[in-house]
């Protein structure tokens, strides 16, 4: 992440599953778009408080409006760059995603991405999840139907090649 970068949609409480064959389970976390980047942030800095508050606030904007470019307060370009020096999370420059598209199902939406980072294809589901299960593992039960096209579109406009 760039100093001069600004956050343009922050998504909490999205899962990510992976679409390889062998693929089993998924991660929680933040799904951020910022001027050149999409980023998947599973480890935060972030207070507990401030997740379980931010999650039921962010279900109840998409009960009254579907549209995925959002912003919390509470999390700012300057908790991204702390978030981002941690490895294990996912920094994705716009050319570096491959294919990007989203699906509505009976269950709710989804974001389908591609990328190619490090060497390595990937491919991911995510989705915005309303409700979890905490035990035995943490999963979602209930999925949000949000409008990914706002957030899809910013992206493609921005990439040098789209597919």
């Amino acid at each position: 992440m760039e100093p001069e970068e600004k956050i343009q949609a922050h998504l909490v409480s999205v899962w990510r599953e992976g679409k390889k064959f062998f693929s089993i389970g998924g991660k929680e976390g933040m799904l951020v778009l910022t001027d050149k980047h999409l980023m998947f942030i599973h480890k935060t800095e972030s207070k507990m408080n401030w997740w379980k508050a931010i999650t039921q606030r962010q279900v109840i904007n998409f009960i009254k409006s579907k549209n995925t470019m959002i912003r919390h307060d509470g999390y700012n370009e300057e908790d991204l760059m702390n978030d981002c020096e941690d490895d294990r999370n996912i920094e994705l420059s716009f050319d570096d995603i491959s294919s990007i598209s989203f699906t509505e199902k009976d269950w709710g939406s989804s974001l389908q991405l591609e990328y190619h980072k490090d060497g390595k294809e990937e491919k991911f589901q995510y989705s915005i999840a309303q409700d979890w299960v905490k035990y035995p593992v943490k999963e979602p039960t209930k999925y949000m139907k949000v409008d990914w096209k706002p957030f899809v579109q910013y992206i493609k406009d921005r990439q040098k090649f789209t597919k």
